[in-house]
């Protein structure tokens, strides 16, 4: 299937910039929708592209805006992709930060706010939910032999990896950005 070409690249990460009410995560969800539904990507490469993308410095939606544009058309594309991505969101504070002040207390904001909430957090949890079955489950895989089989289902090195790493986090101090290289360090040795 052919690419975008740059203006519809910036036209498609402009929408997702303009709709994307939420933060980056929210953004993963729309980019995947449009990119790997239209076959672009793979849902494999898309998903190890936010693996990436999670792992560099700056805000996970442009990351993955630059990453997406450079896999298309180079560095124009990353460009192109990433002007796309935060230009709706430059206008938009623009133009709040000019007239906020004036409506933050109306109760049809507040109401708006209060119920953008619950929804950003369901759409950030359908990205957790399809990332953690990629990543941990081999749900083709465990149907092969036309019967399921437990053994088959799990990505055994990956779920003991995730496993060990869930406890670090919660019981010790360990930085979380050592276990993101680590997770990159392993998953380079022995996946």
């Amino acid at each position: 299937m052919t690419p975008p070409t740059l203006l519809e690249l910036f036209a498609i990460f402009f929408c997702i910039g303009l709709f994307t009410i939420g933060g980056g995560l929210v953004a993963i969800t729309s980019m995947q929708q449009i990119i790997v539904s239209r076959g672009w990507i793979s849902p494999e490469r898309f998903f190890n592209m936010v693996a990436i993308s999670e792992s560099t410095p700056g805000p996970i939606g442009v990351n993955m805006a630059t990453y997406i544009g450079c896999e298309f058309h180079g560095v124009p594309g990353g460009v192109v992709a990433t002007l796309g991505e935060v230009l709706p969101s430059f206008i938009c504070i623009i133009l709040i930060a000019k007239f906020f002040s004036r409506f933050q207390e109306k109760p049809l904001v507040k109401s708006a706010f209060e119920c953008l909430r619950p929804v950003t957090a369901g759409v950030v949890l359908v990205v957790c939910a399809q990332v953690f079955s990629l990543s941990l489950l081999n749900l083709s895989q465990a149907f092969d032999s036309g019967a399921f089989s437990i053994r088959r289902l799990f990505k055994w090195k990956s779920l003991a990896f995730y496993a060990a790493a869930l406890l670090a986090l919660v019981k010790t101090r360990i930085h979380p950005i050592a276990v993101v290289v680590l997770g990159a360090a392993f998953g380079a040795l022995f996946l």
